[in-house]
């Protein structure tokens, strides 16, 4: 027993200490956070700044903290950019809800249809047309923007709504994301019982398809609709008339005419702008839950 413990006493064990995985999983969460709400400070700065803007007057808004209120004129500013050139803003709000609506909901069916098309039917030379849209939405879209002026030009299209909402209705970007949920989520089963029991393809279409493809659908639709919303050098190209105009062009061309005539409109373009986000804020939480479904899904696939 002695020799044992002397043993025991002269024999030096080394221990290593592992390092613990809840330790670094809670260093890794730390960090994601730290990074999260720099991000998120960064993306929220501009609207603060734009929302402390449009609550001050002229005076107040070259001569005080721009990140801090001083006074409350916002029903003022409102009242005067409802009321400038008699209530023409209302009238570019009306044309953008009309261009991005209408024109990101044809777009959308246009684009499922298409999508639905290139998933489940075969024919000769698909995988060209599918490669073609692939390439076509990598074009970036201030280089097509001359091409559609110049064909709109010669059919007389120019200055007129059609020449806002045909561009709308071709989207490839739409039509790729459409086939990637097509393939996620109808199966081809599904539609060859349906062929089976006697159902048309626009039937089959309409009555399953769409009803399947709504998350997909969705989210294509606040996709088209923010890009649409957000369209500045296309409606500056097409459009001339101030009554067809955006809400974006109408608002630029008030912030020069202060260095055109001298009128200082900065408070009516900054509520402007103000507002012009709220649609796109309310679209997106109305349909938050189809956007993240969505997300979800074609990040699976």
């Amino acid at each position: 027993m002695a020799l044992t413990e002397e043993r025991t006493s002269t024999h030096h064990v080394r221990r290593i200490d592992k390092p613990d995985p809840a330790a670094r999983s809670r260093g890794g969460q730390r960090f994601l956070l730290v990074g999260l709400a720099l991000a998120s400070a960064y993306s929220l700065f501009p609207v603060w700044w734009l929302i402390v803007a449009a609550t001050k007057d002229r005076t107040a808004l070259y001569q005080s903290n721009g990140l801090w209120f001083s006074g409350w004129h916002l029903w003022t500013n409102l009242r005067q950019l409802f009321t400038y050139e008699n209530g023409i803003f209302l009238r570019w709000t009306a044309n953008s809800f009309l261009y991005a609506g209408v024109g990101s909901l044809g777009g959308t069916l246009i684009a499922l249809a298409t999508g639905y098309g290139l998933a489940r039917f075969q024919f000769p030379g698909r995988d060209l047309v599918f490669a073609c849209v692939v390439g076509s939405f990598l074009i970036p879209i201030a280089l097509l923007t001359l091409p559609l002026y110049l064909l709109f030009s010669e059919i007389g299209l120019v200055d007129t709504p059609w020449a806002m909402l045909i561009p709308c209705l071709i989207n490839p970007f739409s039509v790729y994301l459409a086939k990637v949920y097509t393939e996620a989520t109808v199966p081809y089963e599904l539609l060859e019982a349906a062929r089976i029991d006697g159902a048309g393809e626009l039937r089959i279409f309409f009555s399953i398809v769409l009803r399947m493809m709504t998350t997909g659908g969705a989210t294509v639709f606040l996709l088209a609709f923010v890009n649409t919303w957000n369209a500045f050098f296309l409606p500056l190209t097409v459009l001339r008339g101030e009554e067809n105009w955006t809400l974006n062009l109408g608002l630029y061309n008030w912030s020069g005419k202060r260095l055109e005539s001298g009128v200082d409109l900065t408070s009516l373009v900054l509520t402007g702008a103000l507002l012009s986000i709220v649609p796109m804020a309310v679209m997106m939480i109305a349909m938050r839950r189809y956007w993240r479904t969505g997300v979800t899904l074609g990040a699976l696939k």
